[in-house]
């Protein structure tokens, strides 16, 4: 016993190290690339900014310096942590690459309406496009070497995948695509049994043929005693987590007697949290309606000039509880699309999309008209997506806590599509939704919407469903959660 204590120990230093020395080093390297940023704002302000303010604050250059990098320096930092870039080592390259320049882009329109207030006129855009420029080029260039240090000193984690009866393909597949951060090297089927199991995870562990457990599409019956005997050994667990996982990690946390008690509300949002979120709703669909007009009247005119058909397409979809309304959305099929009259969702390379379609999907301009469906109030600009009540029936047929998703109004955008795509299947969809119903505060909505800005043009996001995938689950779905 004792020198398991002692074997315990020593992991748990070892392991605090490694995640130290990581820490520090994407730390490190996220910081160099910010201040390389904010070097170029400085030169900016030195040669430009500061030249062009009024007399009177031309005279606290010295004071003003600090102040105004600064500032720069928290704006930056603010949307490089909203939009991912400063996580190295946790996003594809090109990604962190993509949101470290809308980061960049959106900090320099806050700094360029901040600089011309101060100055009472517009600044030139020139010098703001040059900075633009010569930070792109910088992020570009850094953030590629500074991910090859990182997977240099950090190869992918090598994991142990522990599975049911259900095909591991899919599971193996979501690895794949990040073999820059996890290798699955061994698999082994629950029924081994759970001295054998944990016999092998012990000798994979200590000879480092893994360095972590998956445990996928296992019943909670045999999850448990494998989770428990994980954590005493300090081995690191990725677990899928099941709908009643989901649900919990939104629970209430009690300490009404001498024992923990968690607690699971009956309805999703507070009266306050619902009058905020409409409140949201009103305000900002109306700034987007007189935003985004010239481009909803050219896409307008496009759509009716390609073939002549109706602009807009409506469809029956369910809101919250189930409450069916027409939603609104640019058509970007062919008239005849559905005319067998069967609902499917769009797949890849779908020929019923029209030319027009194909862009107007690709940078989600299609979804304009939903504004007019948020201000009515039948959706949210946040929250699950609706679905046509003919294919929630298919879903609640293998799935009947599909029906969770609809304890809050129907959104525009929402968890599954910021960090799922349009081709992820149901059951994981649904799981993204409910964590958003449980864990909801003003705050992640204000997040998810600026999260979006970023979906909007990432591909990833917009691909259709394999055409292999039907609507609802696949039956070998069916015991996900046993």
């Amino acid at each position: 016993m004792e020198g398991y204590a002692l074997r315990t120990y020593s992991n748990e230093k070892k392991i605090k190290k490694r995640e130290t020395f990581k820490r520090m080093i994407n730390l490190g390297l996220v910081g160099i690339c910010l201040v390389l940023e904010v070097t170029v704002f400085f030169y900016h302000w030195w040669t430009y900014f500061r030249m062009n303010l009024v007399e009177d604050l031309q005279n606290l250059w010295s004071r003003g310096m600090f102040a105004e990098v600064g500032f720069y320096t928290v704006v930056l930092f603010f949307f490089s942590a909203t939009y991912g870039s400063i996580r190295l080592g946790y996003q594809r390259n090109a990604e962190i690459v993509f949101s470290q320049v809308l980061s960049t882009l959106l900090a320099n329109i806050v700094i360029y309406l901040q600089l011309s207030l101060m100055a009472r006129r517009l600044f030139g855009l020139a010098v703001f496009i040059l900075m633009m420029l010569q930070q792109t080029v910088l992020v570009l260039v850094y953030i590629n070497i500074a991910n090859m240090i990182y997977k240099h000193l950090f190869p992918p984690r090598k994991l142990l995948l522990i599975h049911g009866d259900r095909p591991i393909d899919e599971i193996c597949s979501k690895f794949e695509r990040r073999k820059d951060k996890y290798v699955i090297t061994k698999s082994i089927h629950v029924n081994e049994g759970f001295r054998v199991l944990c016999n092998k995870i012990t000798e994979a562990y200590e000879s480092d043929e893994c360095n972590a457990v998956v445990l996928g599409d296992i019943s909670a019956e045999n999850r448990g005693p494998l989770l428990k005997f994980c954590y005493g050994r300090s081995i690191r667990v990725y677990l899928m987590p099941k709908i009643t996982d989901v649900i919990l990690s939104g629970a209430e946390e009690l300490h009404v007697f001498d024992s923990p008690m968690l607690l699971t509300r009956e309805y999703s949002l507070t009266m306050e949290q619902r009058f905020c979120k409409r409140l949201i709703d009103i305000v900002c669909s109306l700034i987007l309606l007189v935003a985004a007009s010239p481009f909803m009247l050219i896409t307008a005119i496009a759509i009716k000039v390609y073939d002549g058909g109706p602009v807009l397409y409506k469809q029956v979809r369910c809101t919250m509880n189930q409450r069916e309304f027409n939603i609104l959305k640019f058509r970007s099929m062919r008239t005849d699309a559905e005319k067998d009259g069967v609902a499917r969702l769009a797949q890849k390379n779908d020929s019923r999309i029209t030319p027009v379609g194909k862009v107007i999907r690709k940078c989600r301009i299609d979804e304009l008209p939903q504004l007019f469906n948020i201000l009515k109030g039948d959706m949210s600009f946040i929250g699950p997506r609706p679905e046509r009540p003919e294919i929630i029936a298919q879903y609640l047929e293998v799935m009947p806590e599909f029906v969770f998703r609809m304890k809050v109004k129907a959104g525009l955008a929402g968890f599954a599509q910021v960090y799922g795509k349009y081709n992820t299947n149901p059951y994981d969809k649904l799981k993204l939704d409910l964590t958003y119903i449980e864990n909801y505060s003003t705050w992640l909505d204000l997040k998810l919407m600026m999260l979006t800005l970023k979906v909007l043009f990432w591909p990833d996001s917009t691909e259709g469903v394999e055409a292999e995938q039907i609507t609802a689950l696949k039956e070998s779905m069916r015991n996900e959660e046993k």
